[in-house]
């Protein structure tokens, strides 16, 4: 029987009790040697340098420490890292790349509840039905308030995507469902045949905000994009338009955003806020036109363990010789989340 490589779990206690149920550790298992202990929250402890210093495979998700030279000397033997979360930015460093640790991450994997709540918010935006039902606490008996917040309709509508990335390509897939609608897309560095294989259109930033009936961010949070969505912009959208973020706060200037929505000319369902979560005082707790989830798109739950068999599938990949299908390279950095 071949001999089976070393590794150790690294992430956070909760984390490592939704992401790796029985079934998946008895799968990993029958994969790597795990030894007695499979899991920690620390790569510091003084008791585990023995351990470490065999290890060969790290699986990592939230929680998990900066790779930095210090803590990659104790793993001597390293070669590869298979991250069971989306963005590997918190813990990767220049040296865990120059000496060629191979990386993967489950962006692809948690792409696909993001995408489904933002479709699911884009159809709902259609009714308007966040903030009918934040009118409804204040008007009750009267239900003339359903006229007030702009067409109702999911029919004729034009979305607009902003960054057509792993999560953006799927909603500009996902909205094909939708009855007569026209798919905007936005990101300078798309290829123009892909996004019409999606059934998007690509044109400028200024062009989609001014068409689009609802306007979904899928950028990702870069120097360049901080504040991409600002005053202007938001003055740009169409009234009674809908504003919708589950990618990351910082693409929305918030204090902008807080007098838009304050004139009552737009609408905005935000998953994701800057800073997050917002100051208690913030106007957009408030506002009724403005509807706030506590960053909930993403993988949670059950829907976590997506990602670990991602991780698994490429683990054994790895393991048998094939082509990964998630390998992040140093590169990808530049442009992604």
């Amino acid at each position: 029987m071949p001999r089976k490589p070393k590794a150790l779990l690294v992430m956070n206690r909760g984390t490592f009790a939704d992401q790796f149920d029985s079934t998946r550790l008895e799968r990993l298992a029958g994969l790597v040697d795990l030894g007695a202990e499979p899991w920690t929250e620390s790569l510091e402890r003084p008791d585990l340098t023995g351990r470490l210093a065999d290890v060969e495979i790290l699986l990592t998700s939230w929680g998990v420490p900066r790779l930095d030279a210090p803590t990659l000397a104790r793993m001597p033997k390293l070669r590869a890292v298979f991250h069971c979360a989306g963005t590997v930015r918190s813990f990767v460093t220049p040296e865990l790349w120059e000496r060629g640790i191979l990386v993967t991450n489950g962006a692809d994997a948690n792409a696909i509840p993001v995408a489904e709540f933002t479709f699911a918010s884009i159809v709902l935006a259609g009714k308007k039905a966040h903030v009918l039902a934040n009118d409804a606490r204040t008007y009750r008996e009267d239900w003339s308030y359903t006229t007030q917040r702009g067409e109702l309709g999911n029919i004729g509508r034009v979305i607009g995507v902003i960054g057509f990335s792993r999560i953006g390509r799927r909603v500009v897939r996902l909205v094909q469902q939708l009855q007569d609608v026209r798919c905007l897309v936005s990101d300078p560095y798309a290829d123009p045949d892909a996004v019409a294989a999606a059934g998007g259109q690509l044109v400028s930033l200024p062009d989609l905000l001014a068409a689009s009936d609802i306007v979904t961010v899928h950028a990702p949070a870069l120097p360049e994009t901080r504040h991409m969505i600002g005053a202007a912009e938001l003055r740009a959208m169409k009234d009674h338009a809908t504003l919708i973020n589950t990618a990351r706060g910082s693409l929305v200037d918030t204090k902008a955003l807080e007098a838009e929505c304050a004139s009552g000319r737009i609408q905005a369902l935000l998953d994701v806020t800057d800073p997050e979560p917002l100051p208690a005082d913030s106007v957009l707790y408030d506002l009724p036109n403005v509807e706030l989830t506590p960053h909930i798109a993403g993988s949670l739950g059950t829907e976590t363990r997506r990602m670990s068999d991602a991780a698994l599938n490429d683990l054994e990949r790895y393991l048998t010789g094939q082509q990964l299908a998630a390998q992040v390279v140093s590169a990808d950095l530049s442009l992604s989340a």
